[in-house]
């Protein structure tokens, strides 16, 4: 065809597909610029780290976004409410429970149906956004043991995530993207024994997390590159917006679930844990993962407590119906309002403005706790070494559909 256009290969074709914020001449002697990524898997998604070093020391880091970005924003202001909780599953896919949990509470605020949600759908809520905050941190520490070469702990943890998401999927009908929690309610009610497999597999659990901490975090060879790594101080990640298990990792005890106490979460007992420098520096790479680790406890402290009340005095009723204050019509008053939820990776948020008029959003935003936690990778990693880099990285625990949204 006499209009179609062939591409020429031209050295200078590179620098425009791949941009790169340091030429080779503005290079020093002695350094040079590695790329790692996007398609490796320490960076755990498509991520791109463009490296300057300088031998084996590390001179700076410049995360490289947008390989993922999927209109997230664009789309939900194109789409009712109701029709874009799909879309927030696919934020932080490893959590979509979690984010359901906070679009849907922002929702019913602006509506002024918070205070009237069933308390067993809120119990019900609880539950399965914590196994899936298990989930979630199964993969961050699987994950995290074999990028530094703990092979076996990818496997322990890849064996017992598979148990929450059979659970989760026997719930809602899928394995990892729900659609489960709905403005006003949830798509069903929990299975007929849900509850009494939910408790086998919470004392299933337990001494399983007891064998991960003996095996991987008292091991000699995984303190020694995580311990004094990466220690990131308190007031830079204050300053940073850093949020999560990366903040408390470095000694502050701050847990939305506590600070802003939403849902039903005031009436459950459980600790915030905190990074203490037990085996090396408060807020190293060893604390945010130990963070983690206890976050796990915690976290089926919290589903045994739910299910002794919903199998109590909340126990499942012939006349109970979880869908019974879904709106038909989701068209909340004039307002601006932002909401923020406790998600395994820290604050994830929504900002609503709506006009009044319509069913869907003048404007939606969304803040992805994993965007800023990644923000602080070079102040990180400045000085260490390019092994230590991948140790710094993974204590991150990103997911990269929460990062370009």
């Amino acid at each position: 065809m006499a209009n179609e256009v062939q591409y020429i290969f031209d050295q200078k074709n590179l620098s425009k597909s791949e941009p790169q914020k340091y030429r080779e001449e503005d290079l020093r002697r002695e350094e040079m610029i590695i790329n790692i990524g996007p398609q490796h898997p320490s960076t755990h998604g498509v991520l791109r780290l463009e490296v300057v070093a300088s031998g084996e020391e590390v001179v700076e880091v410049i995360p490289h976004l947008g390989y993922l970005h999927r209109c997230f924003e664009k789309h939900a202001e194109s789409l009712p409410f109701n029709q874009t909780l799909p879309f927030v599953d696919r934020m932080d896919y490893l959590a979509a429970m979690n984010s359901e949990h906070a679009f849907a509470m922002g929702v019913e605020r602006m509506m002024g149906i918070e205070d009237k949600i069933p308390k067993r759908v809120e119990y019900i809520r609880v539950v399965v956004a914590e196994l899936n905050r298990l989930a979630s941190h199964f993969v961050a520490l699987g994950s995290y043991g074999m990028d530094i070469g703990a092979v076996t702990a990818f496997f322990w943890m890849v064996r017992d995530r598979e148990h929450i998401l059979r659970l989760l999927e026997w719930a809602s009908g899928a394995r990892m993207l729900y659609n489960y929690i709905w403005v006003g309610g949830l798509f069903y009610d929990l299975p007929i024994g849900f509850e009494e497999r939910c408790k086998e597999f919470v004392k299933y659990l337990k001494p399983k997390l007891k064998e991960f901490e003996q095996v991987v975090m008292e091991n000699k060879i995984f303190v020694d590159r995580t311990a004094n790594v990466g220690v990131l101080p308190l007031d830079l990640a204050i300053n940073y917006g850093i949020s999560g298990p990366m903040l408390r990792g470095s000694g502050l005890k701050y847990d939305l679930r506590r600070a802003d106490g939403y849902s039903v979460y005031p009436e459950l007992d459980f600790e915030v844990p905190v990074g203490k420098g037990e085996v090396g520096t408060t807020g190293d790479c060893w604390d945010r993962t130990w963070v983690r680790v206890c976050e796990c406890y915690e976290s089926i402290r919290i589903i045994e407590q739910s299910l002794e009340r919903l199998t109590g005095d909340l126990k499942r009723t012939r006349d109970f119906d979880p869908r019974e204050m879904v709106p038909k019509k989701i068209r909340p008053k004039a307002q601006d309002l932002y909401v923020r939820a406790e998600n395994p990776k820290g604050e994830t948020g929504f900002f609503f403005r709506a006009d009044g008029r319509s069913d869907i959003p003048f404007r939606c935003k969304a803040r992805g706790a994993s965007f800023t936690n990644l923000s602080i990778i070079n102040e990180l990693a400045k000085g260490s070494l390019i092994a230590d880099l991948i140790a710094i990285f993974g204590s991150i625990d990103i997911v990269l559909g929460e990062v370009d949204r």
